[in-house]
């Protein structure tokens, strides 16, 4: 699913939105979860799951065309862990879907 999909799912789904409404609404949203994450804080969704930052320290690594050896920094990068719910849900529904005999 695309942020455009999510806009026009959230727009079907509320019909007293517009879209440029729901367009505003995804992009706050986003916009504050990604502004939470840049300050290190850790956002937790109660039945969705929890993102928070992983560091990742700096290592050496190796060019593949020249074999020649390259210092990569440290990165602090997004992490997702899925809630006990949606991991439930996800295999509940695929289950009943593979079970239908779609792959």
């Amino acid at each position: 699913m695309t942020r455009s999909d999510l806009v026009e799912e959230l727009a079907a789904r509320f019909s007293q939105l517009t879209h440029r409404d729901a367009e505003y609404a995804v992009k706050t949203i986003l916009d504050a979860m990604g502004d939470a994450l840049v300050r290190g804080h850790r956002i937790e969704i109660r039945g969705f799951g929890s993102f928070s930052i992983n560091r990742r320290p700096p290592r050496m690594g190796r060019n593949p065309r020249s074999g020649e050896s390259v210092h990569i920094p440290e990165k602090r990068v997004p992490h997702f862990k899925p809630g006990k719910a949606l991991r439930e849900a996800v295999d509940q529904r695929t289950a009943e879907i593979q079970a239908q005999g779609k792959p």
